[in-house]
């Protein structure tokens, strides 16, 4: 019987293998997890954006309220708006920056649940497949960081949104940055496929409230103001799908802008550590309800009736609060 090597073989299924997590890495599918509501059927968290800064620029005095106002809301979770790691993402998945700006700052007990992560344009700018593997969640198994994925806790359904890959700007002009494209490159066909996958499962969503987090604004009067490409390419999604709220970061700040022509809401909340004083450009005053220019965070409480939000600065005082209701029942 002739002899034959089995090199070729194995070469060409570690190939298959590769080029299939390649495509799945570009597919920019979304994963979806659980989270549970309290007894009652309602949900609290708390929200931080463009925190990680290893405590400076008032980082700790953040994170020191929020476990007192944690507490008093008894959070379920945490959201991140992204810029986790400034100013260049982590080096890889043995950084200190992980414990020195995360797991040593975020310390309450509060503090101690599932944080749903989203990458922002900072993180893009180090080794992101460090940021996104499950070992940083075996190290603090509070991490939770993917580029798209959802959330659905019963009432109400999170769609986290991988923003970095929409800005013209970090292609056609990075300037000396350099940014980890693995895994959305080609960018055309990653970002066809997230807002097609984004439409879909906003669609199928029967929660009674639905919420889009990403670290990009849409609307702001900050530093980095609208976002255009997400204005021209998601904010019609959102608002074909009724979509009540659309969380971000990114802007150094603390702000609620309304829609003029249907009920979403914008809410920005990057105040985690470094802010920009007296950065704004003032908008319309009939839209824009609230904008504070200093570090700070934001709470949500949700019932299946409404939801209650509120912006808090560095000694917990309540900046801006803000409500709204809906039917328990449809009328038919």
């Amino acid at each position: 019987m002739a002899a034959f090597s089995t090199k070729p073989m194995l070469l060409c299924v570690t190939f298959t293998a590769i080029l299939s997590l390649c495509l799945v890495l570009s597919l920019a599918e979304f994963q979806r997890f659980v989270q549970p509501t309290k007894a009652d059927g309602s949900l609290s968290f708390l929200v931080v954006g463009d925190w990680g800064r290893r405590g400076g620029y008032n980082q700790s005095q953040v994170a020191h309220q929020m476990g007192i106002i944690g507490d008093k809301l008894d959070i379920d979770f945490v959201i991140s708006t992204g810029d986790n790691f400034y100013d260049d993402g982590l080096t890889g998945v043995d950084d200190p920056a992980f414990d020195e700006s995360f797991s040593n700052v975020y310390t309450a007990p509060s503090l101690q649940r599932q944080w749903y992560t989203v990458l922002g344009n900072h993180d893009y700018r180090g080794d992101v497949l460090a940021q996104l593997s499950p070992i940083l969640g075996k190290f603090d198994s509070r991490w939770l960081c993917l580029r798209s994925f959802i959330v659905d806790a019963e009432i109400v359904e999170f769609f986290f949104v991988d923003t970095t890959p929409f800005s013209d700007k970090y292609f056609t002009n990075p300037k000396d940055d350099v940014y980890d494209w693995r895994g959305v490159l080609p960018r055309e066909k990653y970002l066809s496929n997230l807002l097609k996958e984004l439409d879909l499962a906003l669609k199928e969503s029967t929660a009674k409230w639905k919420i889009v987090v990403g670290h990009h604004t849409i609307r702001s009067a900050g530093n980095h103001g609208n976002t255009v490409e997400l204005v021209a390419q998601l904010l019609p999604i959102l608002q074909a799908n009724n979509v009540d709220f659309y969380i971000n970061g990114h802007d150094h700040c603390l702000e609620h802008i309304s829609s003029p022509d249907s009920a979403l809401q914008f809410l920005t909340s990057g105040g985690g550590s470094k802010a920009w004083k007296d950065d704004i450009d003032w908008w319309n005053p009939t839209e824009m309800k609230f904008y504070y220019d200093g570090q700070g965070f934001m709470s949500v409480q949700i019932t299946q009736a409404g939801v209650d939000s509120a912006f808090y600065d560095i000694s917990g005082r309540v900046l801006h609060k803000w409500g709204t209701t809906k039917q328990l029942y449809s009328i038919i």
